[in-house]
């Protein structure tokens, strides 16, 4: 069982909500550090860089995050059953090999539907060697993990360094970027990503206070966004308005949500997210007719307001535009059980022509759990069609992501396997496991990743039976290589 003096405490957390990051350290010895980095680079100058394979061919990388400083971190952000993500990569940055200024600011490639405030997925930047800022560390830019849009100059640029052992824990939405090295050694990074299974039950980390004191040195100010973090992860029941009333009415608020300032519009429609019943219908009619953009932002408002916004995005399920009925279903998923009365029309919109409502609605259900005897054949149901389309090598018409996620192939099918991973351990054993056989064999990863992780957490003797089978045709051998002799 993990020490809880592992956890993090309430300044971290609120550090990490405002700011989008946390510096910490693993102690461990030098020679293990030094072992990894030997490997790593003996596999990026003789076989080329492994992406995904970067733990098998490395097993020692386990160690890192197997110690208490990682797993209270994470325990502390994401809960005590977080996953870590199949997707993983080692950032070699050799001696001046980045353009000057280092590489372009971005925020990662997501893996959900929409990008989410709420921490539902964070990432780790792991040194393997002492870093400094000659050695060109990857930069982040505190505070921007709510943005779409790229602060630019009027963000703070912070280059972490440390001993080795350093690691970033990181908002998985945070900007950032690769920065030049102008040391004579190379620099390696390992990045992990992990995802968390289920909404929080209670705070995971040693909570004291329910104050959220706003520390200093932030970009810009985000109140009601942050409370809505903080009060989410301690599961603590969201206030629906706040003792003073804002200075603006539900309609200039309304407003504002359509600025091409985010702080003005993201602050706007967390406001109307707690102001009760006028601030929910002046979200849902941005939602319903406001532009793409506005849409959006009105959806982040409406999971602030919480179960109280169920009824109004039952009707927007119903929608004529794809995307709206899409933002509905994704806002009731962040609701999560307290949008348990949405359920069956989720179940519904799993027939939508377009695939994006589809996807929305299976990560939903995943999210809401409840009542399992309702969420987990459907959710079975959803990934054996995907799969089917698979083999009949059907498009996903109608999609808005055609061209995005490309890195997703079968973007239905990834989603239900982590549905899945999130509440088959309380479905019909038989069933379940059934459908994770056959998505053992699609021809996304991801999917096959999820499904096998999924049949580790049911732990009945058929799922064993499964993934031992599976894991025999795909063990991956990590001395074998284009010099091994056999």
């Amino acid at each position: 069982m993990l020490d809880t003096k592992y956890l993090l405490t309430d300044e971290q957390m609120i550090h990490f909500i405002t700011k989008g990051y946390l510096v910490l350290t693993n102690d461990l010895p030098e020679q293990l550090h030094r072992r990894v980095m030997d490997k790593i680079y003996y596999v990026l100058h003789e076989e080329g860089n492994p992406g995904n394979n970067i733990l098998p061919r490395v097993p020692e990388i386990q160690q890192f995050f197997d110690t208490p400083t990682v797993k209270g971190a994470l325990t502390s952000v994401l809960g005590p059953d977080y996953y870590m993500h199949p997707h993983r990569h080692c950032h070699y940055n050799r001696p001046g090999s980045q353009t000057p200024g280092g590489g372009q600011w971005h925020k990662d490639g997501y893996w959900s539907s929409m990008r989410s405030h709420r921490p539902w997925w964070a990432m780790i930047f792991y040194y393997t060697q002492d870093i400094t800022e000659e050695m060109g560390p990857t930069a982040i830019m505190p505070g921007t993990q709510y943005y779409e849009k790229f602060l630019g100059d009027r963000g703070e640029t912070l280059l972490p360094t440390g001993k080795a052992g350093t690691m970033v824990l990181v908002h998985f939405d945070l900007w950032h970027k690769a920065s030049l090295n102008v040391s004579e050694f190379d620099r390696y990074m390992l990045k992990f990503q992990f995802t968390r299974l289920r909404e929080p039950e209670n705070a995971s980390w040693n909570h004291q206070s329910p104050d959220f004191p706003v520390p200093d040195g932030l970009p810009a100010q985000h109140p009601n966004l942050w409370q809505d973090v903080w009060e989410w992860l301690r599961a603590a029941v969201p206030e629906s308005a706040k003792k003073e009333q804002p200075v603006q009415s539900p309609q200039e608020l309304g407003e504002l949500v359509s600025e091409a300032s985010e702080t003005d519009a993201l602050n706007a429609s967390y406001t109307l997210g707690r102001m009760g019943k006028e601030g929910i219908a002046e979200l849902a009619a941005l939602l319903s007719a406001g532009t793409h953009l506005t849409a959006e932002r009105a959806a982040y408002g409406l999971q602030a307001a919480g179960s109280e916004a169920v009824p109004a995005l039952l009707e927007l399920l119903a929608h004529q535009d794809e995307r709206r009925r899409g933002l509905a279903a994704f806002v009731l998923g962040m609701i999560g059980p307290g949008a348990s009365l949405s359920v069956q029309q989720l179940i519904e919109r799993l027939q939508d022509g377009s695939s994006w409502v589809r996807r929305n609605a299976v990560e939903a259900l995943g999210m809401i759990r409840e009542p399992v005897e309702q969420v987990v054949p459907a959710l079975t149901e959803a990934l054996l069609n995907s799969l089917q389309e698979e083999t009949n090598d059907a498009p996903q018409a109608g999609s808005m992501y055609v061209s995005q996620q490309s890195y997703i192939k079968n973007k239905i099918g990834y989603t239900a396997a982590l549905s899945l991973l999130r509440t088959g351990k309380d479905g019909d054993p038989k069933q379940v496991v059934q459908a994770l056989e056959q998505a053992l064999s699609s021809g996304d990863r991801y999917v096959r990743a999820y499904a096998a992780e999924a049949l580790s957490h049911l732990r009945t003797e058929e799922a064993i039976d499964v993934l031992v089978r599976y894991c025999r045709t795909s063990r991956w051998c990590s001395d074998t290589s284009k010099a091994s002799t056999f």
